[in-house]
């Protein structure tokens, strides 16, 4: 059987309503903030739904006992946010998962070519086999940052349904790259935007996701 990429955009109000905010120019830097939160908290709470391994158990009650469900903790995860605004992502998702290790991986994209270079790789050197990868990119345009850090992930041996990846938002053209070379993956976004620009951002997209995080103009100025 043929392996197809999976891109899930969750029908949920919250999550329409968190990215509807952050597509808003007129939003100020303190409410994107905490919309980029939001987002990556139910973003992540939706890709744990049939994900996160847990164990039944039984506890006592004031009354009685009886059975409940309870995460396994003794299962690592590995949170990998790409700076700068997979951060804003992961401080709402670091909520869901709190026992999370994580690896910071940091790049540079060329403006005229749109290709990306890596300047961070925190990632560990050996990642156990049993471990799950959840990837924080704040949007996926051409996804040439994000195969980047996929193929290191897959050089260290991670792979297909260990990893899932969280991203505000995503264009088809990207994905279309995406899903050619990781065929296994799996991907959480708010909506998937149809056309890139000549300057290969995302259309109708939000801006630059770290310019307006951190209270910078397209200038990278203040005010």
């Amino acid at each position: 059987m043929s392996k197809t990429l999976r891109v899930v955009v969750p029908p949920h109000p919250l999550i329409g309503h968190w990215l509807t905010l952050l597509r808003d120019q007129q939003t100020p830097t303190a409410l994107f903030s905490t919309a980029m939160a939001e987002l990556g908290r139910w973003l992540t709470y939706e890709a744990l739904r049939d994900w996160i391994p847990y164990q039944r158990v039984q506890v006592q009650t004031p009354l009685a006992l009886t059975e409940g469900t309870v995460v396994d903790g003794t299962v690592p995860m590995l949170a990998v946010p790409v700076l700068r605004a997979g951060l804003g992502l992961w401080e709402g998702s670091r909520s869901v998962v709190p026992n999370a290790a994580v690896a910071h991986m940091g790049f540079v994209r060329d403006e005229t070519s749109g290709l990306a270079r890596c300047y961070l790789d925190s990632l560990p050197e050996q990642i156990p086999a049993n471990a799950g990868v959840l990837v924080f990119d704040p949007m996926v345009a051409t996804a040439g940052t994000l195969i980047q850090v996929l193929e290191r992930l897959e050089a260290k041996g991670v792979t297909g349904p260990r990893v899932r990846v969280v991203s505000a938002l995503a264009a088809a053209p990207g994905l279309k790259t995406l899903g050619e070379r990781f065929a296994d993956l799996t991907l959480y976004t708010g909506c998937i935007d149809a056309d890139l620009d000549a300057a290969h951002r995302i259309v109708p997209g939000l801006g630059d996701a770290g310019d307006r995080l951190y209270g910078l103009d397209t200038g990278r100025s203040l005010g």
